[in-house]
């Protein structure tokens, strides 16, 4: 059974925990940069195919951090939100040297 939080407050460590090989931290920023970079496209060109690309990119290498490097599960599978809320947490820290 999953662990259960009752607030990101206590989630975030976990997912921290759960992304303590640096491939793994590289390709969840690598897929968050893209995620950015797809959506100021698919802004700026108004293009569907931007916005189809946005959680390919995203999930797509973060997945790939967890089984190829950290090998875990990533925690968006029993966590969707709050995964996806550290993960913008985890890496603006990391944009803005607050690691």
């Amino acid at each position: 059974m999953p662990r259960q939080f009752a607030t990101f407050q206590e989630f975030y460590p976990f997912y921290l925990e759960q992304h303590q090989h640096p491939w793994c931290r590289a390709c969840h920023y690598l897929g968050s940069t893209l995620v950015l970079v797809n959506l100021i496209a698919a802004l700026y060109w108004q293009s569907l195919l931007f916005v189809i690309l946005i959680p390919i990119c995203g999930y797509g290498f973060a997945w790939l951090g967890h089984f190829v490097f950290e090998h875990n599960r990533p925690a968006t599978f029993n966590h969707p939100f709050y995964s996806l809320a550290a993960g913008w947490v985890m890496y603006f820290r990391w944009l803005f040297r607050r690691a």
